[in-house]
């Protein structure tokens, strides 16, 4: 390698994939352009050039776009956006509810204060990827994910949704649905230090410091550094939740042609929440109130100290990226993150009338009634607790023709997990909850210590071939091989020891082409095949390996983006075989082959800038999730795949004129079918309004720029039903609504 040819690397840097920037200009003056930090990320150092756009332009506005370059549906949503339009205490799951086909059902607790789930194009949370620069993360069980437990909205630079597997180098664990791509954000030019913090209704409150070190002399390595701690009541009865986080990113250029990122971020939740109830029932209501979840009677299994959950979190990893040559490039990231979850929980919470609990007995294996000495009460521990590893490798070829782009992702996991009923009053477990001891007191949803691991491997390789100026054609091939184990000394559902292993394999083609037609138009369009491996770690094992999921995937689109105007839209047709449908809960999923299902329908967003600094934003997802009619014959399901909204749209009214930053968004999610309610549910809107002005020529104080920003969420009071857990004419139905308008006042000041 002494005889490589050696370049400048910030010549080089320019072409890196970056995480999405905020704002231009915070400081002492407002800057004539926004920058949108970039596009992609998952490709190579040439496919994910820096994006910016002039202020005033729709670009510079627009809540959700899409690159020119794009090979598949995608929507870019940028830290100014983030900063302007969306919650402080929000997280990846509040962010991106504005774009077509993602239904991110409203938190009943207040904006970002309890775990939401989302969809998108109807698959649902486990069916798509979500990365942070690049890395794939979720549970081991799932693979599902906890919205607040990793990275808050204060730490994410930016966000890519692609709607779509992507090409081969595009990794995860079920990129057939699609993948919510996280960014961290870019390191600034030069030492930047901010102090930020918010109040809000219910108690909420939320302080920060951020601190960049600019080039350092010498070496021109930069240092990120955010520590975040936020607090609330809650909107729901006693839902409390206390979330901090320290996150911290240190690039520096290892010679003249390598760049080593270093990044570690950790988090640590703690909150009162029911684990085995999911709302009030309606003689709850009746008797406390539509806000109820837990109490304050110590003799309750609805007691709020009784019902907690504790999650530690971590991710690091150690990124090279190096050009070998003028041709020749490596993206090579070893990584690593854990998940720690300790849950304490009531049997059943819903029991709770107001003065007392209706019943502190549950039902043993025997079929039995137990009831536990001195009244006491009953509930579980539950531990899910792993810890992840990885590495990435990406080299990329440079030819006259175009660009090769191979190599592979390993990662391994441990995980361990039990669910061990007790009795809550003397905080011990009781005796026969874990194997050796005598049945009697067991439940179903009981299991002793779980051991379960994966190790998967995925090698890929894609072209990106240029034939003709403005053409480029991908396509690619990837395998994945995946080898998944589980052993148990008192399994879930079967309570008998349990030991399997299966293996799953699959080799998928992609082909994507993009067709630009002059500088503000482009055609793309899309085939690729997709796997999801399903780890159903309870029950009876079988003989053979389950059948993965499995789609194929056809997408064409295009793209128009000007000064006045961005527009982009798309068709989409999937199919799907083997879809597994889960009849356990997010908690302890169990899943079941119902056979084949069809997605397909068509989306479209854009954004056309007004005049003195005025925008209008719309967009429409039509969805359609059926289950195959060759499905009756196997006894399977048909009709309507449920939890799959038929349309979302969104809309806004922005205004941006350097000082001032206004938006008005409406999101609609409608209606849907819910199997527990036993039919359609109805659809949910919502509405947020943001107003910010900085002030700035403050530096006689010490202050470069001082933000202040007012913030009205579920602006018209909707309070539309968001979950049930059964029929409305059951006694035992718990509900959730959406939670009421809130407030919220932010600052934030650069010193």
């Amino acid at each position: 390698m002494q005889n490589a040819p050696r370049f400048k690397l910030k010549k080089w840097i320019s072409l890196l994939p970056l995480a999405t920037a905020g704002l231009a200009g915070a400081g002492a003056s407002f800057a004539d352009t926004v920058d949108l930090g970039t596009v992609g990320g998952n490709g190579g150092a040439a496919t994910t050039p820096s994006v910016g756009a002039e202020r005033g332009t729709a670009a510079s506005v627009a809540p959700a776009q899409a690159s020119l370059a794009a090979t598949e549906p995608q929507s870019i949503i940028s830290r100014a956006f983030i900063e302007a339009s969306t919650p402080p205490t929000g997280n990846f799951n509040t962010i991106l509810n504005i774009a077509p086909s993602i239904a991110s059902m409203p938190s009943t607790n207040g904006p970002g204060l309890s775990d939401q789930k989302m969809s998108l194009r109807g698959f649902q949370d486990g069916e798509y990827n979500v990365t942070f620069d690049g890395i794939p993360f979720g549970d081991t069980n799932g693979p599902t994910h906890h919205s607040t437990s990793y990275f808050p909205a204060a730490v994410i630079g930016g966000m890519v949704i692609e709607r779509g597997p992507g090409n081969a180098s595009n990794i995860g664990y079920s990129t057939y649905g699609g993948s919510v791509n996280l960014y961290s954000k870019v390191a600034s030019t030069t030492q930047k230090t901010s102090l930020y913090g918010s109040l809000g209704n219910w108690g909420t409150n939320l302080e920060g410091f951020s601190w960049d070190s600019g080039h350092m002399a010498g070496s021109d390595a930069t240092l990120q550094l955010n520590l975040q701690h936020m607090a609330s009541n809650g909107y729901s009865t006693l839902s409390k939740i206390k979330d901090d986080n320290l996150t911290a990113k240190y690039q520096r250029p290892l010679g003249e042609a390598t760049l080593m990122t270093v990044l570690a971020s950790l988090g640590h939740v703690r909150t009162n929440v029911t684990d085995n109830a999911s709302g009030p029932t309606m003689a709850q209501v009746a008797a406390l109130g539509q806000r109820y979840v837990m109490n304050g009677d110590i003799h309750s299994q609805g007691y709020y100290g009784y019902n907690t959950a504790n999650k530690k979190t971590d991710m690091e990893y150690v990124r090279l990226q190096t050009a070998w040559s003028p041709t020749v490039e490596t993206d090579n990231n070893v990584y690593t993150y854990a998940y720690d979850n300790m849950t304490v929980a009531g049997q059943d919470p819903s029991q709770f009338n107001g003065t007392a609990d209706a019943s502190l007995s549950f039902t043993n294996l025997a079929n039995v009634k137990v009831t536990l000495p001195n009244g006491d009460v009953p509930g579980y521990f539950k531990l899910n607790k792993y810890r992840v590893w990885g590495d990435v490798l990406k080299v990329t070829r440079k030819f006259d023709s175009g660009l090769l782009r191979a190599g592979a992702w390993f990662e391994g996991s441990q995980t361990r997990r039990h669910n061990l009923e007790a009795d809550l009053t003397t905080d011990t477990v009781l005796p026969g909850a874990k194997a050796g001891f005598p049945d009697g007191v067991v439940t179903k949803s009981n299991f002793d210590t779980q051991y379960s691991s994966w190790h998967q491997l995925q090698p890929f390789a894609e072209y990106e071939w240029t034939p003709l100026q403005g053409l480029t054609v991908t396509p690619g091939y990837k395998m994945m091989s995946y080898n998944i184990g589980l052993h148990s000394d008192l399994n879930q559902k079967a309570l008998a020891p349990q030991a399997f292993t299966y293996h799953y394999s699959a080799g998928l083609p992609y082909l994507t082409i993009n067709q630009r037609l002059g500088a503000e138009n482009s055609l793309y369009a899309q085939y690729a095949k997709g796997m999801e491996v399903i780890f159903n770690g309870v029950g009876t094992p079988t003989s053979t390996t389950p059948a993965p999921q499995t789609t194929t995937n056809y997408q064409f689109g295009g793209v128009h983006k000007s000064d006045r105007l961005t527009v982009d839209g798309d068709v989409y047709y999937i199919t799907m075989d083997n879809m597994q449908l889960n009849t356990g809960t997010n908690a302890n999923p169990e899943f079941t082959n119902v056979g084949g299902a069809l997605y397909r329908g068509f989306e479209g967003e854009a954004t056309y800038a007004l005049v003195s600094g005025w925008a209008l934003y719309a967009n429409v997802g039509r969805n359609s999730a059926t289950y195959n009619s060759g499905n009756a014959s196997s006894g399977q399901p048909v009709g309507e795949v449920p939890n799959a909204p038929r349309i979302t749209t969104g809309a806004g009214i922005l205004f941006n004129d350097a000082a001032w930053n206004a938006s008005v968004l409406y999101k609609h999610i409608g209606e849907q079918l819910n199997t527990k309610l036993g039919g359609q549910q109805a659809a949910i809107n919502n509405v947020d309004l943001n107003v910010a002005y900085t002030f700035t020529g403050l530096s006689s104080w010490g202050v470069k720029a001082l933000r202040l920003q007012g913030s009205v969420f579920n602006m018209t009071n909707s309070r539309k039903i968001t979950s049930v857990t059964g029929p409305l004419s059951s006694a035992a139905t718990q509900y959730q609504w959406q939670a009421p308008r809130s407030f919220m006042v932010s600052v934030k000041a650069d010193l």
